[in-house]
């Protein structure tokens, strides 16, 4: 049986960030195919991708099966939808968390909440990543636009130098949620640590808040 994963606090960074992308919950909403992400979302967070499948997406949604299929092609394009608004909501969550001056500890424990309220979806995410096609190439496009954003909040940093500080930060969030480091006998205290030295290297640096906040420059 997959390991049950708590749900974020619901004053915390992460539920925060999950709430305002609309994942994990099913908040009364007109649009149809926000309604059917949400969904499986939803399903893809409690039952996992191999466990669900369009139809009970479509009717968790309130809708009849058919309609998923004028919105989405299968159950693996709505999979990389959801991927997508889970990234950028992450994103949306560590901006903010900069923005406020917050401390790489008090990052680092809400990047592994955040993980952690996901943890079968982001397992299901590592399969398909190698299995599917599709997803593999979606995962390598967030990544990309990943990377230009930390070369705006740090154009010191070269593409491998960011891409080496990406991955680290996505397993150790992954390896700290999934408590791999707890099967070791350790705390993960270490594990967390370093994640919050990595964050601080992702930290936008001074020179480029002013960079974005002055008009004309370069």
């Amino acid at each position: 049986m997959p390991r049950s994963k708590p749900a974020p606090a619901p004053d915390s960074p992460a539920a925060d960030a999950a709430a305002a992308a609309g994942l994990g919950t099913e908040a009364p909403v007109t649009d149809t195919r926000t309604r059917l992400l949400q969904a499986a979302a939803a399903e893809f967070i409690d039952h996992g991708y191999a466990h669900t499948d369009t139809n009970r997406i479509a009717r968790r949604a309130g809708f009849a099966p058919q309609t998923f299929y004028r919105w989405y092609r299968d159950k693996v394009h709505v999979f990389v939808e959801v991927h997508r608004a889970w990234e950028e909501a992450e994103w949306a969550m560590l901006e903010a968390l900069f923005t406020q001056h917050a401390e790489g500890t008090q990052i680092a424990e809400a990047c592994v909440e955040g993980h952690r309220s996901f943890l079968l979806f982001r397992r299901h995410l590592r399969q398909l990543a190698v299995e599917h096609p599709l997803v593999r190439a979606a995962r390598a496009e967030t990544r990309r636009r990943q990377l230009t954003e930390l070369r705006r909040w740090n154009p010191a940093l070269d593409d491998e130098e960011a891409a080496a500080l990406l991955v680290q930060f996505e397993r150790l969030c992954d390896a700290l949620a999934e408590g791999e480091f707890a099967d070791l006998g350790l705390s993960g205290s270490g594990a967390m640590r370093a994640l919050a030295r990595v964050i601080e290297e992702l930290r936008p640096r001074p020179e480029a808040q002013r960079g974005a906040s002055t008009p004309g420059s370069s």
